[in-house]
């Protein structure tokens, strides 16, 4: 199964908020998210374990299908799912447990 890339921040929304969407695409992804002291891989399940944390759900799906592009397994996404139950709380790792099916279902 090939993983399609998801759509950057300028498309997503860079008509609406256009200097967001060139931060984001510019500084947080074109800077942070390449620079060597974690692999992509590491930050997008530190990014997905975040997301749960704050209650953030909707983010996940833009995040678990880099995680998957990154190399992050779906196994190892319902992983940390549930390991977050115990620290972030039950009623958020549910509601990631359902965006994640969502997206695996698609996939």
């Amino acid at each position: 199964m090939t993983e399609k890339t998801p759509p950057g921040p300028r498309d997503l929304f860079g008509d609406v908020a256009p200097a967001l969407a060139g931060y984001s695409e510019d500084v947080l992804f074109g800077q942070e998210w390449k620079s060597p002291e974690l692999s992509p891989r590491d930050r997008s399940l530190i990014t997905v374990a975040s997301l749960i944390t704050s209650g953030s759900s909707e983010q996940l799906s833009f995040h678990i299908p880099l995680a998957r592009q990154n190399g992050v397994t779906e196994e190892e996404i319902i992983g940390t799912i549930t390991h977050m139950a115990f620290y972030a709380g039950w009623p958020r790792a549910m509601s990631a447990l359902n965006v994640a099916r969502e997206l695996f279902r698609k996939a």
